[in-house]
């Protein structure tokens, strides 16, 4: 990967062809739950914005795949969903060598849009 990526496409394209292909399924979910995003590198690592500031981070690892930050939540059901990929403060861990949850990814990515954008309008509804 190089030392600072130009943009989202050159991070991914860094990648092995089979975690390039997770990358885009998890920017396509995000985007899906996050309307009219937009992309930039921040901290080296895809950002997807709103009004240019980051609602969510992912990045690519050997062996997973991260997801910053973690939502604040006291949905019960859903912290029992993320809590085996917590891993440190803020962090969610996917193993590679596991199907990843796109749905819960694409829920936590809705949540943290409700959290930092309350006006936003419920990619749901």
């Amino acid at each position: 990967m190089p030392d600072t990526p130009a943009n989202v496409d050159e991070y991914i394209a860094s990648f092995p062809e089979d975690v390039r292909t997770i990358l885009q399924n998890i920017r396509r979910t995000i985007h899906d739950a996050v309307p009219d995003a937009g992309e930039k590198i921040s901290y080296q690592i895809p950002a997807l914005t709103r009004d240019g500031k980051a609602v969510v981070y992912f990045s690519g690892w050997q062996k997973h795949i991260s997801v910053y930050p973690a939502p604040d939540t006291t949905d019960v059901a859903l912290d029992a969903e993320l809590s085996p990929y917590k891993s440190g403060k803020g962090t969610l861990k996917f193993p590679l060598a596991e199907p990843l949850p796109y749905d819960l990814i694409g829920r936590v990515a809705a949540l943290l849009l409700a959290q930092h954008f309350p006006e936003a309008p419920d990619p749901s509804s």
